[in-house]
């Protein structure tokens, strides 16, 4: 998953040595790397829940719901939170609070309840907001200003590392004992205890790091001035678009393995190894789309990348066996540069109003709870050929906003 800054940073200066600029970094890889492997374990999750709790497809996907309708809730309040407590404070409370919600996959997976899960995944979910608002900028303020895009860049590089890590992880530590989840949801005990283990020893070392120390000046938040902001054309088509691809990303990511498991006839956990593939696309593609993007103009990169989403996902529905399954699977390759490149259309030229543009950026990223909930939905009344024309949908918008939705056009406030 791609991420944005919410906070309400306008300007930054860094005290500390250049010297101390390399731990922060490291600690910042790490942090990507986790939320990327805790964001993409949902995927295996909503297999295992789907069988051990016998549920509809709908029912399923509210491991994602809840997860990313976080966002929506979150996003602001999770600024406010930042910008108090400064970006370093703010990653330590972020890994604290998912750590308590890894916690609660024990009680959960005791009582073997739905809905204590869901419950658990939320608090995981505003860790992983409150990490997401502390790190874009206090990357970006680490360094030279003509090299953040790299630093971003390379740093989101070891997130994608991490979604391709968890479904690898979930095929062998959870879907392997799918058999006993009607009884037992036990399989996911122990891992989500590790996963909070491990969270609260980042806490606590990111902690004792002597980080660089960033300081804000500047806010447009509560400034009276957002009532202009939905002036810029290309920030209020923006948002729509982030909203999409986020949804087209999340519900592809979370109903593939059942859809490899009804095109090949093999068990969840061998399918569940084919989502690494999806999302190590978006590893390769970002490597490559970095070196695209300079040369090309990034519009019409993102056009090309959304007509190759569509054609993928109408090949891979119309045929069978293994075409359909790595058709889908290289949807992954063209969603690589899309978040990155709607996003920077959308704040281009929005001046005063960058940072209140980020914070409805991030809130539409609740776009992945609300568009594979419907694809759910679709699924348990239709087929799958039907329930990924959504996909299809999202991505012939994203085709709209590369060829004419990112145009600025001036309008008064």
């Amino acid at each position: 998953m791609a991420v944005i800054s919410t906070t309400n940073q306008v300007q930054t200066t860094v005290s500390g040595s250049k010297q101390s600029y390399m731990p922060a970094l490291i600690s910042l890889a790490v942090l990507y790397f986790m939320m990327g492997f805790i964001t993409c374990l949902n995927d295996t999750l909503v297999p295992f829940f789907k069988k051990g709790f016998t549920l509809s497809y709908s029912q399923s996907s509210l491991v994602q719901f809840y997860f990313f309708l976080t966002y929506g809730i979150m996003s602001v309040p999770a600024g406010r939170i930042v910008s108090r407590t400064g970006y370093k404070k703010g990653m330590v409370l972020g890994f604290a609070i998912a750590a308590v919600g890894g916690l609660l996959f024990y009680p959960a997976s005791v009582y073997h309840q739905y809905m204590l899960f869901l419950a658990a995944l939320f608090v995981i979910a505003i860790g992983i907001v409150l990490l997401q608002v502390a790190a874009n900028p206090y990357i970006t303020a680490l360094g030279p200003a003509h090299t953040a895009s790299a630093r971003l860049t390379l740093i989101q590089g070891v997130g994608s590392l991490g979604t391709t890590v968890a479904p690898l992880f979930g095929a062998h530590f959870i879907l392997a004992r799918l058999e006993e989840s009607h009884a037992s949801s036990e399989a996911v005990r122990y891992p989500y205890l590790g996963i909070a283990t491990l969270l609260l020893l980042i806490a606590f070392a990111v902690s004792r790091l002597a980080l660089p120390v960033i300081s804000t000046a500047g806010n447009d938040q509560g400034s009276g001035e957002s009532r202009g902001i939905f002036s810029y054309r290309n920030l209020r088509f923006g948002i729509i678009g982030i909203f999409v691809y986020v949804g087209a990303e999340v519900s592809i990511g979370t109903f593939l393995t059942n859809y490899i498991v009804d095109l090949l006839g093999i068990p969840e956990n061998v399918a569940n190894n084919y989502v690494a593939f999806y999302w190590g696309g978006m590893l390769v593609g970002r490597l490559l789309g970095a070196g695209l993007l300079r040369v090309l103009p990034p519009p019409r990169v993102l056009a090309v990348c959304a007509v190759g989403a569509v054609l993928l996902v109408l090949l891979s529905v119309s045929t069978t066996g293994y075409v359909a399954v790595w058709s889908m699977i290289a949807v992954g390759l063209c969603n690589a540069i899309m978040f990155a490149t709607i996003f920077s259309l959308s704040v281009e030229g929005v001046g005063k109003h960058t940072t209140t543009a980020s914070g409805l950026l991030s809130t539409a990223i609740c776009g992945g709870a609300i568009i594979s909930f419907a694809q759910g939905f679709l699924k348990d009344h239709a087929s799958w050929q039907v329930a990924f024309l959504i996909p299809v949908v999202c991505y012939l918008y994203i085709l709209f906003y590369g060829l004419n939705g990112y145009k600025a056009q001036k309008t008064t406030a």
